[in-house]
């Protein structure tokens, strides 16, 4: 019992974690299998492992902790980050995981834990609940978002989710907007954001910083044959026409 108090503490762990304790790669092994046969641990993907509730034998980890402990480096991001900030709008079944080691992607305990690879690790903080956990800043995570919007549950999402938002660190945005260093993310960033200025006390400098960076090339927000597309000079972008009436009062949402 005394491994599995110390492999609790852990929560999820590999059998590197086990032979520290050991300090021989065979007894490590052995003891892992004693404690799978027991029901106290699960093996989540190979060499990846979950401690179980001594009561109920379910996993004592969620799916943010398994997500950030695949890796060394891994880290929870886009959509998922978003839920664990507790503003996603909808709760999907699948856990963005962000590293720069790569893994397959894959299932457990219904979710499937997809890959992402991982451009900086700006912004990745850890959180102190359930056992420390990685994830993405709600800053870096709207950048993420914004520029991804396929990883952000689609732009519908991404808006009803800003819409729980109170503030966001213009500096912080500028930050990560100017790593990525993508036009076409400035214009989305500043385009969107725009419309939640006041709610997320963004500053001017935001805004203009953005449109320093945008050249002369036109997008499209969503998909050229998108209807009802109109162009929006200050940002260069075709976008839907009354694309933020869904998240006035009375709204209806997007179809």
């Amino acid at each position: 019992m005394k491994t599995y108090e110390k492999l609790l503490q852990l929560g999820v762990f590999t059998i590197n974690d086990v032979d520290a304790l050991y300090g021989n790669r065979n007894s490590a092994a052995s003891a892992v299998r004693s404690l799978l046969k027991k029901g106290l641990v699960t093996s989540i993907k190979k060499n990846l492992y979950v401690c179980n509730d001594l009561e109920n034998k379910a996993p004592v980890a969620d799916r943010f902790k398994i997500g950030s402990s695949i890796t060394k480096d891994a880290y929870i991001s886009h959509h998922s980050a978003l839920e664990f900030h507790g503003i996603g709008h909808q709760l999907f079944f699948e856990v963005y995981v962000s590293s720069r080691s790569v893994f397959k992607t894959f299932e457990f305990g219904g979710m499937t834990y997809r890959y992402i690879a991982s451009k900086t690790e700006e912004g990745v903080e850890t959180y102190n609940t359930n056992r420390g956990v990685r994830v993405t800043n709600l800053e870096r995570t709207v950048i993420d978002c914004i520029k991804d919007l396929d990883k952000a549950g689609g732009l519908e999402e991404l808006l009803q989710c800003l819409r729980l938002i109170t503030f966001l660190d213009s500096e912080k945005l500028m930050k990560y907007l100017k790593i990525y260093e993508i036009q076409f993310l400035y214009q989305k960033a500043g385009y969107i954001l725009e419309h939640f200025k006041e709610a997320l006390q963004l500053q001017d400098s935001f805004f203009e910083f953005c449109q320093k960076n945008i050249v002369k090339s036109k997008r499209y927000l969503t998909y050229k044959d998108d209807n009802n597309l109109v162009y929006n000079s200050k940002w260069r972008l075709f976008v839907p026409e009354n694309l933020f009436a869904f998240t006035e009062p009375g709204g209806d949402e997007l179809v």
